[in-house]
């Protein structure tokens, strides 16, 4: 992509979106790429880069143990217990960043997080072009890839990561892709999605404040797929994301491949605490044959009168027709 990015922060309502205020959060101030002590190298490329107004205080994904705020989800904010996400330019068609400490400095030490150091996570505010990649570190501090952004709008940037002697975060920023720009409708819930010829079904009706486990059943042409291969030291990775102000829960399946218990497929089973009623976009990454796809479902959570998966957690679901999308690229 060859069009320059402007990241800009939302003000999120969280009052309205929780039902309850959660508070205000702190800033460390305005982030502007174009300041010398961010990136005095990279100015020039017409990328104005600002983070303001985020509200709440972030805590670590679902499983990831507590933090300032621990009644949060994770990618609310910029920044949080000391370390900020700092968006810097890039030329065209990268996408680049630092994670800068307590002490103001870049890290540049992290803890080995599900097989990566660095997650990168992003999706358009609709809840389109989902993208799972994990980019480089240079010797300064700065985290770089190709970009991932691939079409015009306002899309949300997650960084998740374990800074080295710290907790693990997830830190958020709103980047503006400029653009003629096609709202999406988000699809209506369904049991079933489909991705390159892959069948993926969803059991289990999660609860709002309450542990659910989620299974997932992966088929091709009609039958199961039990050689699931390890991906990001599983054999399923999943994320939800919560419509409105994008909240962000990062699980990962009950057992390991090489644990002597859990079979490669066709299920992977989530153990899963959605913090609030409302809609939520989950995305589902496996690998087979060499190949990481991604199938997502849309699930309300809180609704009973919406579709959901059979009231068996741990039944097998059977093939139904869904929504899906194609496969999407993973790094």
């Amino acid at each position: 992509m060859n069009t320059a990015t402007r990241l800009s922060g939302f003000v999120l309502g969280l009052a309205a979106v929780f039902g309850a205020a959660y508070g205000v959060g702190q800033l460390a101030g305005p982030v502007n790429v174009l300041a010398a002590d961010h990136d005095s190298e990279g100015a020039g490329h017409g990328v104005d880069v600002r983070a303001e107004g985020d509200t709440g205080r972030a805590a670590g994904p679902v499983g990831h143990g507590e933090g300032e705020a621990g009644h949060l989800p994770g990618g609310l904010l910029v920044s949080d217990r000391g370390y900020t996400l700092v968006p810097v330019d890039a030329p065209p068609g990268e996408f680049a960043f630092r994670i800068t400490g307590p002490d103001g400095r870049p890290v540049t030490g992290y803890d080995v997080s599900h097989d990566e150091r660095m997650h990168l996570i992003v999706a358009r505010r609709d809840l389109s072009g989902f993208r799972h990649v994990h980019p480089e570190l240079a010797a300064d501090g700065t985290w770089r890839i190709a970009s991932p952004l691939d079409s015009p709008g306002v899309w949300r940037a997650f960084a998740d990561f374990t800074p080295t002697g710290g907790a693990p975060l997830t830190l958020g920023v709103d980047v503006t892709v400029p653009g003629a720009l096609t709202e999406r409708g988000l699809p209506a819930p369904a049991s079933s999605a489909t991705v390159d010829g892959y069948t993926v079904t969803l059991a289990g009706t999660p609860r709002p404040g309450h542990s659910t486990t989620l299974t997932l059943t992966v088929n091709r042409d009609g039958a199961p797929v039990t050689d699931l291969e390890p991906y990001l030291g599983a054999y399923g990775h999943l994320v939800a994301l919560r419509r409105g102000d994008l909240a962000y829960l990062h699980v990962h399946p009950e057992g390991a491949p090489g644990d002597g218990r859990t079979a490669p497929g066709p299920q992977v089973s989530f153990a899963t605490e959605f913090p609030s009623a409302g809609t939520y976009r989950l995305y589902l990454d496996f690998r087979h044959r060499g190949v990481v796809r991604t199938a997502e479902f849309t699930v309300r959570v809180g609704d009973p009168g919406a579709a959901a998966a059979p009231a068996d957690e741990h039944a097998t679901p059977g093939t139904e027709d869904g929504h899906g999308s194609p496969g999407h690229g993973h790094d």
